[in-house]
Order: structure tokens, then C-alpha cells, then sequence
């Protein structure tokens, strides 16, 4: 219905139609008897309308022909080539009317691709989704996280929530510009990313030179020179420095007051 490949599987005699979907983790094997099957994928086979994949060939032979057609002449398909049995599934001839426009010539029927019928065909899908959807409580609002479903009877999901939501699960079977033109047909307004928030304003340089609040040259190389100098010990001090003083007296004790007998 996209134009990319997806796995489908008829049952016997081709009447119905099912989606196959697989659900793989890695290092996940079966045990089947007394053997081990390397491939652990969990499939999931769920009925399908085969309407949505005629449709491809439908709007492809409308894009390159544009003229009424023999459906056995419209889903035709050299990479796949069990294609033509979607008209053997029950139904499809009485349903194709739904998207296209009929012709019919003596006992043979044509074709062509009708995007106003098509248009309201999926609206009606797109309201039996949003009914499906509210009868199991699912809830489709903004704090839905990925594509998890929350039963949460707290979260309170407005129509269009519901619509839009509906509308993203069809499109997954439809291409991009029907899906455009499904959405205007639906009145349901295009989701746009928000406008990016303006850079912040840059401080304004002023053209007044600044000036330090402290003057320092004052801390020039001459004071810092002599400060250095003064520091250093003379050659008599460093000798004394390394005199042994334990046991002496410093020179002052001997001018203090002695102490009373």
C-alpha cells in the first residue's frame, strides 16, 4: 500500500487476507520438540483489508494511464508476483467500487481510480479505528510515551485526539499524499514543530574606553626588585641560623626581673 515490501499471508484458497508482523529480540531461541529453532521471532498474523494494497496499483496505473483498466490488467507486480490473488479475496469485487469508478462493457468491468471515493472510504476506516479505540479505553492523549497504550480512565483525550491518533495508524498502510489529502479531507490541522525561540541580545559594547579602578603600576619591576632583595638573609644570619641553641638563653632573659625568694 506504501510501495515498500511488507510480509502478508493469503489462508487456503486465497479468501482472507493477513498482515504478518514479528516481534524478534536478540539471543531468543524455541524449543520444539526435542530440537532448538535459532530464530526466536514471535509472529503475530492479524486479519488485513486487501483494498488497501490494491490501491497502490491502483493510483500507480492512474499516474502512468489515467484510463479505465481491467483490474487483472491494474495489480499486476513482476517483483511479487502472488499479487493478482488479492482479487480472489472475498468480497474485493463487491468493495473496489468504494475507490474507484466503473465502467462496464458488455459482460467485462473497468477501473479507475477515484481519490474523492478513496478520500471517503478512509474516512470511514478512520471512525471505525476511533471507535475501536474508545470501546478497549485506550488512551491516545500527548502523555501517551512512544507508542505505549496507557489505560488510564485520568487522562481525558479530546475528539481530535482520537481522530489524529486514528489517522496516524492508517496512514501507516497508505503513501504520504494520500495521507496529506486524508488529513484535509478529515479538517484536522497539520502539526508543525514550534517556531525555534530568538537568540538572546548580546550585551552592547560601549565606545567609552574602561578604565582600571586600581593604579597598578605601582607594582613595577623596580619595588619588586627591591622587595626581593630585602628578603634575602646575609651570609653572618644564615650562619647563625644553623648554630645548635639548645640549652641557651636568649639575650633577654638576662635583663628580666628575678624572682623573689
Amino acid at each position: 500500500s506504501t510501495g515498500e515490501a511488507t510480509l502478508y499471508l493469503f489462508n487456503s484458497g486465497a479468501q482472507q487476507l493477513f498482515e504478518v508482523k514479528a516481534f524478534h529480540e536478540e539471543r531468543r531461541s524455541w524449543f520444539i520438540g526435542q530440537t532448538v529453532q535459532q530464530d526466536g521471532r514471535l509472529l503475530f498474523v492479524t486479519p488485513m483489508d486487501p483494498l488497501f494494497l490494491i490501491l497502490y496499483y491502483l493510483i500507480k496505473a492512474d499516474k502512468e494511464q489515467g484510463k479505465f483498466q481491467p483490474l487483472d490488467q491494474v495489480v499486476l507486480d513482476s517483483e511479487y508476483p502472488s499479487c493478482p490473488l488479492l482479487l480472489k479475496c472475498a468480497d474485493v469485487k463487491q468493495y473496489i467500487q468504494h475507490v474507484t469508478e466503473e465502467k462496464e462493457i458488455g459482460s467485462q468491468k473497468f477501473h479507475k481510480y477515484s481519490q474523492e471515493k478513496t478520500l471517503k472510504w478512509l474516512k470511514k476506516k478512520v471512525n471505525q479505528t476511533v471507535k475501536a479505540l474508545k470501546s478497549n479505553s485506550i488512551s491516545v492523549g500527548e502523555r501517551v510515551l512512544a507508542s505505549t497504550f496507557i489505560n488510564s480512565k485520568q487522562i481525558t483525550d479530546t475528539q481530535e485526539d482520537y481522530v489524529r491518533y486514528a489517522h496516524g495508524l492508517i496512514s501507516e498502510y497508505i503513501s504520504e499524499d494520500l495521507s496529506k489529502e486524508l488529513l484535509k479531507y478529515l479538517g484536522l490541522p497539520e502539526l508543525r514543530s514550534p517556531a525555534p525561540e530568538p537568540p538572546l541580545k548580546k550585551r552592547k559594547r560601549s565606545d567609552v574606553p574602561v578604565e582600571p579602578e586600581e593604579d597598578y603600576t605601582k607594582f613595577n619591576s623596580d619595588s619588586l626588585k627591591t622587595k626581593k632583595a630585602n628578603t634575602k638573609m646575609s651570609a653572618a644570619q644564615k650562619a647563625l641560623a644553623k648554630v645548635d641553641k639548645s640549652g641557651m638563653k636568649s639575650i633577654s632573659a638576662f635583663f628580666s626581673s628575678k624572682p623573689k625568694t
